[in-house]
């Protein structure tokens, strides 16, 4: 063999050694591990958990509002954009669980031209909007193509709808993982969806 490549005896003894004192240390360990026993717990505190809405009604208050980001608007906001731009005449495909930067790909036929679409949801009394990193850089990096739309849900169950064009300024700081961008600013640079 190669010239170094065998222990020579006294790295092997070494070696060796060094095992079983490796081997001695994991059997004490066990040894004492095999003499820990339960002992019955020792309650320290307590926590009751009750529904807002049970709390609410006993109480008299009105039941806390529901957070604006559920899946379920979420999926809502989604749908009502897919069929404006069905109205509109464009052929949306949803690509939410891709993770591209967009929630829906809105084909202009005949042109082979597409358009990339963010949906955010919220209800009237939402004043931000988190929007990601990825879909920060996909808005700027396709400025033509690229549309923020928002969904605002009514109480009343309705929903109103804009389309923000270039909606953001800069790339966000390195290592931000999302932005919050404020309702209103968005809302007011939006236009009916076209």
């Amino acid at each position: 063999g190669k010239p170094g490549a065998r222990l020579n005896s006294a790295e092997a003894r070494r070696r060796a050694d060094d095992l079983q004192e490796r081997l001695q240390q994991r059997m004490a360990q066990l040894e004492r591990e095999g003499g820990i026993s339960a002992m019955p717990p020792t309650v320290i505190g307590a926590l009751v958990v009750a529904p807002a809405g049970l709390l609410a009604a006993m109480t008299g208050q009105a039941a806390p509002s529901q957070p604006a980001d559920t899946q379920a608007s979420a999926a809502r906001a989604r749908a009502i954009v897919m069929a404006l731009e069905r109205q509109l005449g464009l052929e949306p495909t949803d690509r939410e669980f891709e993770k591209l930067g967009y929630d829906i790909e809105s084909r202009i036929p005949g042109t082979g031209k597409l358009r990339f679409i963010e949906v955010k949801g919220r209800t009237q009394s939402a004043d931000s909007i988190t929007v990601t990193r990825n879909e920060v850089l996909t808005a700027l990096n396709k400025p033509e193509d690229f549309i923020l739309a928002i969904v605002r849900f009514g109480e009343d169950g309705g929903h109103d709808v804009r389309y923000v064009r270039e909606p953001f300024g800069s790339e966000p700081d390195f290592g931000a993982v999302s932005v919050n961008y404020r309702v209103e600013e968005l809302w007011a640079r939006g236009t009916e969806p076209a």
